[in-house]
């Protein structure tokens, strides 16, 4: 008899839970212990309580280990290339490499008898007054318009891109200067994957290609520019490339090697050492005597 009792009295605690809406109105939230938290609702006579979740205590949380936000790179080909290493990247210069550099030089006009004002020569022929820095300044010819400058006609992005890949500074003394032209023009030899092919010291048709994306005034394995400019033929360089080379490597030689001079056997002793010829050449070894005035 007491368990129907107890079904009828759940049966109309929830028929008027859902029958009398204004009953929710009285819901408030329990007071916090130190464990529960809950919701009460009252209807008529009766109260229930809805228990809420448990919460660990702020002392058991587990910390989380905070996820780094992701760099977003700039859509900028010279400012998405990583940081350099501290100290700079520097490629030693042989007769093989600067042979190539030279002829580089050649195709792009900027020869100039290898003298180092070539280094200066802004795209049209006029020269830049600092080499602090890369001009940034677009020239104009007859039919062209380009901002390519130095020695190896460098674009401002592709100059900036390998300047910061082997660690070198944008601006400041001498930070376009020849040394660094040179470095940052076998880097992008590097880049195209023939630095090992033009250290054999030989200029083939297929270096050409490769550096032809590189620099405009040389050929494809077709004998046209890439980029449908201008263009060196392919046997004007290759004669260049070795006799440039040729005078290289005998330079080379040259200031590597060491003068031989044969030692002085040592002069025997005057005998007899009483002779007069023996007295006049020691007092030749001493040296005039010297009076005072």
């Amino acid at each position: 008899m007491s368990f129907a009792k107890t079904t009828n009295a759940l049966l109309v605690a929830s028929f008027s839970l859902l029958a009398t809406p204004l009953a929710l109105l009285e819901a408030r939230p329990a007071q916090a212990t130190a464990t529960t938290l809950g919701t009460v609702l009252r209807t008529g006579s009766s109260t229930m309580v809805i228990p809420a979740p448990l919460r660990s205590q702020p002392q058991q949380r587990q910390a989380q280990p905070q996820q780094q936000p992701t760099q977003v790179l700039p859509h900028s080909l010279a400012l998405s290339v990583p940081l350099p290493p501290p100290t700079a990247r520097v490629f030693a210069l042989t007769p093989e490499r600067r042979a190539l550099l030279n002829t580089i030089r050649f195709a792009e006009g900027t020869w100039a008898g290898g003298h180092d004002k070539g280094y200066r020569i802004m795209f049209g022929g006029s020269l830049m007054a600092s080499l602090d820095r890369h001009p940034n300044r677009v020239n104009r010819t007859a039919r062209y318009a380009s901002a390519a400058a130095g020695a190896y006609q460098f674009m401002p992005p592709t100059w900036a891109m390998a300047s910061r890949a082997i660690g070198f500074r944008l601006h400041g003394p001498n930070a376009f200067g020849p040394a660094v032209q040179d470095q940052a023009a076998i880097y992008l030899i590097q880049r195209r994957g023939v630095l090992q092919l033009a250290d054999q010291g030989q200029f083939t048709p297929y270096l050409a290609h490769r550096l032809a994306p590189e620099w405009a005034s040389f050929p494809t394995l077709a004998g046209h520019s890439f980029y449908g400019q201008p263009v060196k033929r392919f046997h004007e360089l290759r004669r260049f490339y070795e006799q440039n080379l040729s005078e290289l490597r005998a330079q080379y030689a040259l200031n590597n090697t060491v003068a031989v001079v044969p030692e002085t056997p040592p002069k025997p002793p005057c005998l007899p050492a009483d002779s007069l010829r023996c007295q006049l050449e020691a007092l030749d070894e001493i040296g005039p005597r010297r009076t005072g005035v």
